[in-house]
This record gives C-alpha cells, sequence and structure tokens, in this order.
C-alpha cells in the first residue's frame, strides 16, 4: 500500500471487477480495509476473486451485472448494501475496446454493444448509485475514463465516442450533486497492462497498438489511483479526469514518476 488511507468500516462496489483495472482496484479497496463487492458478467471469476480477498481477511462478496440491463446494476447495488449495510465507494469500471475496426468495417451490432457497455454502462451505475448515496448523505462515484475521452483514434470509434460521453456523465453529475456530499471523478489511468492493451496490441490499428508494452503501467497503480480518490484528497478532482499520465498526478498518489503515453 502507498497511502496512509483507511476505509475501515466503508464498502465499494466494484462494477467490471472480473480482470484488470477492476480486479485490481477492489483488492487495493479492500488492502485499505473496505468491504468489497466484486461485479461482473463472469461470475465464476469474480466469486474466485471474492474468495481470494476473503482469506486474506478482508470482506469480499461477488454478483453477476450485467451493466447493459439497468436492473442488473440496481441489483448490485441494493445486493452491496445488503451485504454491507451502507455504500461508500461505487467504481464505474466495466468497459469494452472491441469492435477493433475502422468505422466502415464494424460490426453495428458490435458497435451497439459497445456503446452500451462503454457509456450507458456508466449512466447506469449513477442512477443506480445516487439515490442510495443521497439517502446516506455521502458517497464516492469514480468512473473509468481514457485518454481516449479527448482523441480520435483510428479503429476506436465505438471506445473515443463512449469515453467522451462518459465524461460528460461524470461533468453533470458533479455539477447536479454539487450541494450534496457525494462526488463523481473520472480516472484516466493512461495505458495499462491488461488484457484489453493485449487485444489493443494484437489488433495493429493505431499508434496505441505499437507502443513498447513496458511502458504500459501496471492495474495495481490505476487501483491506488482510485483509493486515492476515494479519500479526502479526491474531493478537489470532483468532476474532472484525474489523469495518472501525468507525473503531477502520479506524485499526488505516491507512484513512481516517468511520463507514460496517452490511452
Amino acid at each position: 500500500m502507498l497511502q496512509s488511507l483507511d476505509f475501515s468500516g466503508q464498502s465499494a462496489l466494484i462494477i467490471g471487477a472480473s480482470q484488470g483495472i477492476g480486479l485490481a482496484t477492489a483488492q487495493t479497496l479492500a488492502a485499505y480495509g473496505a468491504s468489497v463487492i466484486l461485479a461482473a458478467r463472469s461470475i465464476d471469476k469474480i466469486e474466485q476473486a471474492a474468495k481470494e480477498i476473503g482469506a486474506e481477511g478482508n470482506n469480499a462478496f461477488a454478483i453477476k451485472c450485467d451493466v447493459t440491463d439497468y436492473a442488473s446494476v440496481n441489483k448490485a447495488v441494493e445486493f452491496a448494501i445488503e451485504k454491507t449495510g451502507r455504500l461508500d465507494f461505487v467504481v464505474n469500471n466495466a468497459g469494452t475496446i472491441e469492435p477493433l475496426s475502422t468505422l466502415i468495417d464494424s460490426d453495428p451490432e458490435i458497435w451497439g454493444q459497445a456503446a452500451d457497455i462503454n457509456y450507458k454502462g456508466v449512466y447506469h451505475g449513477l442512477r443506480a448509485a445516487i439515490p442510495k448515496m443521497l439517502k446516506q448523505n455521502s458517497g464516492t462515484i469514480v468512473n473509468m475514463s481514457s485518454g481516449a475521452a479527448n482523441s480520435a483514434l483510428v479503429g476506436w470509434s465505438h471506445y473515443c465516442s463512449g469515453k467522451a460521453a462518459a465524461k460528460k456523465l461524470t461533468e453533470v453529475a458533479h455539477k447536479e450533486l454539487s450541494d450534496t456530499n457525494i462526488k463523481v471523478v473520472g480516472l484516466s489511468p493512461g495505458t495499462v497492462a491488461t488484457p484489453m492493451m493485449e487485444k489493443i496490441r494484437d489488433a495493429k490499428i493505431n499508434p496505441v497498438s505499437n507502443l513498447d508494452w513496458n511502458v504500459h503501467i501496471p492495474p495495481q497503480w490505476v487501483g491506488e489511483g482510485v483509493a486515492f480518490l476515494c479519500g479526502e484528497s479526491g474531493a478537489e478532482f470532483a468532476g474532472t479526469d484525474f489523469s495518472l499520465k501525468t507525473k503531477e498526478g502520479r506524485m499526488r498518489v505516491g507512484l513512481p514518476h516517468e511520463d507514460t503515453p496517452d490511452g
């Protein structure tokens, strides 16, 4: 652990927690004392992950969740409160990079599914969690963002536009909740060594595919970034995309300071 944070007695729902950033975030928040609820479509993976986190002495639970279905997301929120009695942190991390193809070659059905996951999935998380947090009079929602929200990359029409739309959801939610004790913040991690990045590398469709694997940060760094934003120091970044791509951002979290490419 890099930070002096104590989330004992608090709970975190991580949506999209089966692998990569989501799994690392669940492990990190648990290490800081939070009870964690792992939500994803891959129930076998998150049940095993919850078991492993629990073996370390932390409260961890798993629930199957499809972010394209609001009822499923709302059920995950209700489950988190049922298991822990509260809901302090929600991490909207579910995402997909497919279809990795130009607009003219893209499959409309798969493109639409990406929009449902990368954009509508964030809305579903916000819509389900905010009423509970308002009733509780506290809470933090972290929406996983990307440098793609501010970029135009060949073959990533769904991803760039979806992340840009999700960034606006963060901004609007912040404005609507500015007079409450709820903060909504985005996290733009840069390029991360995950299974998604492996798909990007193998697609060879734009410059991000050609980056040396060594420049990608480990998902555990992103987990530390989420933990930072969930702590008191994260309040100043509410309504923005906090970036781990900059030296300043990584210094705030306590991470190594070498610059990394956008992603």
